[in-house]
């Protein structure tokens, strides 16, 4: 099954993922253009006479005047704001994104029509030559990264025009370098994604040029083994691999070779399939791949690198496109969940005094999620660090809603329980879909239905989807059942219930009075781990699907008995230095972990607390400590003593 997902037709409604993203909106409008724009400026000769000591305001870290690989969080800037004014509409953001990009116009101009870039020429030259300087073809990548999703998302033509300068400058500069004299390069330094870029450009252009590119920045060292099988990951760095193989995704979409394919698959078997992951869904120690079935010794303060992550959901996102195989999204929930939301935009309560500070503590990333014992997260300021991670984290937390809706023909999937709406077109009619969290506190004010009916924390989640359809439209609605149920999922639509199961599925004719439609419906669940409902939907009608969760323990590859815990894909980390001695059934977490602090006013929590222990503690979802010290992983022993 070959699906599409609908990004531009998508937008995400009130929940934790929509806060994060109005964060990261927010914080692209308070950077400042000047700073953002200094290095480009300096290597184009347009900042005038530099004899100054560098000024507080401007940014430090990786993007300080004197790092290499300055002006690099520019183009993840870039690309970030394209895909949130596309979403939101915002005015500001696009009136200071295309400002953005006509004064890198400006620069182009004045280094000579095609070098558009922060970095000087010779950083390039240099690397031909076998001389290190930090990853330029990485920080030229993120640049023309940035240009080509501002002429995607937010139609600026200008920046097409920069991005076929530069492709005309690397076309002469590869030109004359042999196949060893890439490889080295690319063995010397990372590349970044520049083979996706320029299969991306190719998509676009389809010139012969790009192509060439696009071939010419394949890296053979990796792509040899991996089309022969072999396990060359093992300690082998993750994140300057990962964008390689996006660039083999990509190569596969534009050409339809079969190779590129293969190669996409090998890695995904060898980094995922044949290496379990830790209980976050990441797998890396100090950035390497741990090697398989090793987890033990590499519980660290380095764990979880937020680069991996988010590159590794778009790996699952390309594979997931292809096959529709449910695994690839179970995946990308479990890093969404326990990676993205757990290491970006981070900000305290702020109860006005009450019980925090009256400015919330914050963090823009954890470049690191650690999961050793007694772990604190280091969340990266605003201008003071500029990490990899900084970049990677304004990109992610602007494309929660490109992994949620998809379409192949007259189905359309449901993957991601994430509040949102989007829309669709079958045989030329449009189609209206909107999905929920139904409301299973009640308003703490006055009476409501739901309070009574639900006195304890609900150990399922309950979600609306609305599917509004002006004329009648026949298609299949399919919905991930994911991994974490702990049973039959249950539906009910306009007044009649049904669970998955062997019972479920049936084939009937429905009235126009029971179901404000004509013609057939057919209901078959578990069809490869979905839930499938095909009709003629017309009008405005409503499906709620309740998931049962409750709690898991998911244990170390190599020391099944110590185990992390997750409620649903939720991870659980112990708010403790140690890595405390449990007692219990590891089949049954709920007979040692009770829920904590359950409600707050008409809000349920998500923490739990240990019971029955000789040293008990709360814990709480990874993704919402902020400088707690925890830990995530504990032995448990089925005796007491």
């Amino acid at each position: 099954m070959q699906l599409n997902a609908l990004i531009r037709q998508t937008r995400l409604l009130s929940s934790e993922y929509s806060l994060k993203r109005d964060r990261d909106l927010a914080y692209l409008m308070e950077l400042k253009e000047e700073n953002l724009l200094f290095p480009y400026y300096t290597e184009a000769g347009l900042n005038g006479r530099l004899n100054y000591r560098p000024e507080p305001w401007l940014h430090g870290g990786w993007d300080s005047p004197l790092s290499q690989i300055r002006g690099t969080f520019t183009g993840h800037w870039l690309s970030a704001a394209a895909r949130l004014y596309q979403e939101t509409g915002d005015i500001r953001l696009k009136a200071k994104a295309d400002y953005i990009v006509a004064e890198i116009g400006r620069c182009q101009e004045a280094n000579g029509g095609e070098w558009a870039f922060p970095i000087p020429e010779k950083y390039l030259q240099g690397l031909k030559q076998g001389r290190h300087f930090w990853a330029p073809q990485y920080v030229c990548h993120k640049v023309m990264m940035g240009l080509l999703d501002m002429y995607q998302y937010a139609d600026n033509r200008q920046a097409l025009q920069i991005l076929e300068g530069c492709a005309a400058w690397f076309s002469r500069f590869a030109a004359d370098i042999s196949r060893e004299t890439m490889d080295d390069m690319m063995d010397l330094e990372e590349t970044g994604g520049l083979m996706e870029l320029w299969a991306d450009l190719y998509g676009i252009t389809r010139s012969r040029q790009h192509l060439e590119l696009m071939r010419k920045y394949e890296r053979p060292r990796l792509t040899g083994p991996l089309l022969e099988g072999r396990d060359i990951l093992t300690n082998m760095h993750a994140n300057a691999t990962i964008p390689e193989i996006h660039g083999c995704a990509r190569a596969y979409e534009v050409t339809g070779e079969e190779r590129y394919l293969r190669i996409v698959e090998s890695y995904w078997r060898l980094a995922v399939d044949d290496r379990p992951p830790f209980a976050t869904g990441g797998q890396t120690d100090a950035e390497t791949w741990a090697p398989p079935g090793k987890q033990a010794a590499r519980l660290s303060d380095m764990n979880q690198e937020h680069c991996v992550v988010y590159n590794m959901i778009r790996l699952a996102d390309y594979l997931y496109r292809w096959t529709g195989e449910k695994k690839y999204q179970d995946y990308i929930e479990l890093n969404l969940v326990n990676g993205l939301l757990a290491q970006g935009f981070w900000e305290a309560r702020a109860l006005d005094g009450a019980l925090e500070p009256h400015v919330p503590d914050s963090g823009i990333v954890c470049y690191y999620l650690p999961l050793a014992p007694g772990s604190v997260k280091k969340w990266g300021r605003k201008t003071e660090d500029f990490w990899c991670c900084h970049c990677t984290a304004v990109q992610a937390n602007a494309r929660y809603r490109e992994w949620i809706w998809y379409q192949s023909g007259a189905v359309i999937s449901a993957e991601q329980f994430i509040p949102s709406e989007t829309e669709a077109e079958i045989d030329g009619k449009k189609l209206f879909l909107r999905m929920e969290d139904c409301d299973l506190g009640g308003n703490y004010l006055r009476y409501h239905d739901v309070a009574g009916e639900i006195m304890i924390r609900p150990a399922f989640r309950r979600i609306q989807i609305t599917v509004s359809a002006p004329e009648p439209t026949a298609f299949t609605l399919r919905l991930r059942l994911p991994w974490w149920l702990k049973d039959r999922a249950v539906v009910s639509f306009q007044g009649e219930n049904s669970s998955q199961g062997e019972n479920f599925s049936r084939n009937e004719n429905s009235s126009q009075d029971e179901n404000s439609s004509q013609g057939k419906k057919i209901f078959s669940p578990g069809e490869n781990g979905y839930l499938q409902i095909t009709r003629l939907w017309s009008g405005t009608q409503q499906l709620i699907l309740e998931l049962p969760k409750g709690l898991t323990c998911w244990p170390l590859a190599d020391e099944p008995d110590t185990v992390a815990f997750l409620d649903g894909p939720v991870l659980l980390a112990g708010l403790t230095e140690h890595a405390h001695m449990l007692y219990g059934n590891r089949n049954r977490p709920e007979s040692f972990l009770a829920p904590d602090h359950e409600r707050e006013w008409e809000a349920w929590k998500e923490g739990f607390r240990t019971v029955g222990q000789q040293e008990n503690f709360r814990l709480l979802p990874i993704k919402n400590i902020g400088r707690e010290c925890y830990t995530v992983y504990f032995p448990v022993n089925t005796v007491c003593p």
